[in-house]
């Protein structure tokens, strides 16, 4: 039986043990506090014009990013009126949900170790992705490689983005740290 109260994440035992050691080695860090660590990660699904066709697509995309992420996920609407795209203000078009600690540990040890090798065709994702201040953003075309969602029960594919946020200062860091945790670059 699993002890709730002595339980710790694998990925944050890893760098515990090892990505610390190692990244302070590769780069000279003096200080303990100036080695790169996760800070969060943010999931976010837009349902964009399925949304404003109808209402009960967002609570769907909701409940499977709910299951995906392990806490509820928080509906995202429209900060103004669209007329073009038939968007109004305060209009539900997506949601996200933000996950620190130990559930964004167990998020990036299943995304590496679980999602992302049943994605058809992966090649590895771009290490180029970085906005120059050491977050990391891609994007998944469907949230069915997750096991956690029922393929059976899914009634609309839905793409989603996820962005890491470290406390690297340069691309570089953010990088190697997350080199460190397996992430699979192709370049």
């Amino acid at each position: 039986m699993l002890d709730a109260a002595n339980y710790t994440p694998r990925l944050k035992a890893v760098y515990r043990e090892r990505i610390r050691a190692a990244l302070k080695e590769e780069f000279g860090y003096k200080n303990d506090m100036m080695i790169p660590k996760l800070e969060k990660i943010v999931l976010n699904i837009g349902a964009g014009s399925e949304a404003v066709r109808d209402s009960k697509k967002v609570k769907s995309a909701q409940e499977d990013l709910s299951t995906i992420a392990g806490q509820r996920a928080v509906i995202t609407k429209a900060k103004k009126s669209i007329a073009g795209f038939r968007v109004r203000e305060e209009m539900p078009l997506g949601t996200m949900v933000t996950l620190r600690g130990d559930r964004m540990y167990e998020f990036l040890d299943r995304i590496i170790t679980v999602a992302m090798p049943r994605i058809r065709d992966f090649r590895g994702v771009k290490g180029t992705s970085f906005d120059g201040r050491g977050n990391y953003a891609f994007g998944l075309k469907e949230h069915i490689v997750f096991p956690e969602i029922n393929f059976d029960k899914v009634d609309e594919v839905w793409g989603m983005d996820v962005v890491i946020c470290t406390t690297a200062k340069t691309d570089a860091e953010a990088k190697a740290l997350l080199k460190h945790f397996n992430m699979p670059f192709n370049s």
